[in-house]
């Protein structure tokens, strides 16, 4: 067979990929629509349906996996430009106590748990820096669709996952340190650079009012460049932090926030919606994937046991901080079934933990699971909770 007989049969195989996950999240969401559920469920669904433990329609994780992480990239960057940093800042006690708590109480959970079960010290770290973790792509989702984008709690509940975002670093290091993994000494200077020169540039966004971005005159009115110019300066700052081995999504998170201080802003928003949509809905399309229902169905009670123990856990840990900081305990416990999820940054923890061998491989698996059953569930939980404690009159 030809070179362009062979390549024709690989275009062929990718068209039918796409036109079989666009045609199941259509046909899925269709039906989630009816019933009034987001349509993170539909795209997890069609993973696990079209994913290896499924129709075995697609088995490889790495394509998905790798648009998953650009589909983060871009969600950082419009959590970004939602947030006025000089605001984020006046409310850095909810980040800091909130999240504090949260990572906290999780530890202390586990190491109870730990010292029942005779586990080690660093698998003790590494499983309660894993369940404090919320998810970024969920949790922005639910606040976006029940209508609390402008309210206090949502803004509260936003603080406190971006704390989690920003710790995901420390949290690697540290695990990097007591795993008895040698660390690179060049590696960490340009981690340490790179952050000084972030804060840098966020202590210059707090001094300026307005932010003017290159060429912002030129593309007024063109919407075919300001594509390219989103794009740019979103993977622009993400490819920076990379550079200096820090997160791709905090450098799209300062993008935004770069952005979110300059007139471009709107029309930011509206040139990369359709961008923001589909890349998000490939990396939760990546999460059913992982979804492994053999294994699921052969250790379904441990599963269903650590899930339910994640979420009430979660839920009560994050109801007490949002109480403390001065809600009612209705918006507290409303507030928490947002956070009450595991986050997609535990992934990167877990994978860390198996190959550095403080998680053995039924343990690994176990965690994946579980962190991907918490997001798939997530959903239900917060519109259940809204329901349990009739917040209507809350989100108006």
């Amino acid at each position: 067979m030809s070179f362009a007989n062979l390549f024709a049969v690989a275009l062929e195989h990718e068209l039918n990929v796409i036109l079989g996950v666009a045609t199941s999240i259509l046909l899925i969401g269709l039906s989630l629509k009816r019933i009034r559920q987001p349509y993170i469920i539909a795209y997890i669904l069609t993973g696990v349906l079209l994913g290896p433990s499924g129709l075995g329609f697609i088995v490889s994780h790495e394509t998905a996996e790798l648009v998953g992480e650009f589909g983060l990239v871009v969600l950082m960057f419009f959590i970004g430009m939602e947030i006025s940093l000089s605001d984020f800042i006046k409310r850095w006690r909810v980040a800091f106590f909130g999240t504090g708590m949260q990572v906290l109480f999780s530890f202390l959970l586990i190491y109870l748990m730990g010292l029942s079960l005779d586990w080690d010290f660093k698998r003790i770290l590494l499983l309660s820096f894993i369940i404090s973790l919320s998810s970024s792509a969920v949790v922005i989702k639910l606040v976006e669709d029940h209508g609390l984008s402008n309210h206090k709690i949502g803004h509260q509940v936003i603080s406190i996952l971006l704390s989690q975002d920003v710790l995901i670093v420390p949290m690697i290091i540290l695990m990097t340190l007591v795993s008895g993994t040698a660390i690179d000494s060049e590696i960490l200077s340009l981690q340490a650079i790179g952050g000084a020169l972030i804060l840098l540039l966020l202590f210059y966004l707090l001094r300026k009012k307005e932010i003017s971005i290159p060429f912002a005159k030129a593309l007024e009115g063109d919407h075919d460049l300001q594509v390219f110019a989103g794009l740019i300066i979103c993977f622009g700052f993400a490819f920076f932090t990379s550079a200096f081995h820090l997160s791709a999504g905090l450098g799209a998170f300062v993008a935004g926030l770069f952005v979110n201080a300059s007139p471009a802003n709107h029309w930011l928003h509206e040139r990369l919606h359709s961008f923001r949509v589909v890349l998000i809905s490939i990396f939760f399309f990546s999460v059913g994937m992982l979804i492994d229902l053999s294994f699921l169905q052969e250790n379904w009670l441990t599963v269903f046991w650590l899930v339910l123990v994640v979420f009430l856990s979660n839920h009560g840990i994050n109801a007490l901080a949002l109480r403390l900081l001065k809600n009612s305990w209705r918006e507290s416990f409303y507030g928490a079934s947002m956070l009450a999820q595991i986050g997609e940054f535990s992934y990167v923890l877990a994978s860390l933990g198996y190959h550095s061998e403080i998680i053995s491989p039924y343990t690994y698996q176990l965690t994946v699971i579980v962190i991907s059953l918490t997001i798939f569930i997530s959903p239900f939980w917060a519109a259940g909770t809204k329901k349990a404690f009739k917040m209507s009159s809350l989100v108006g």
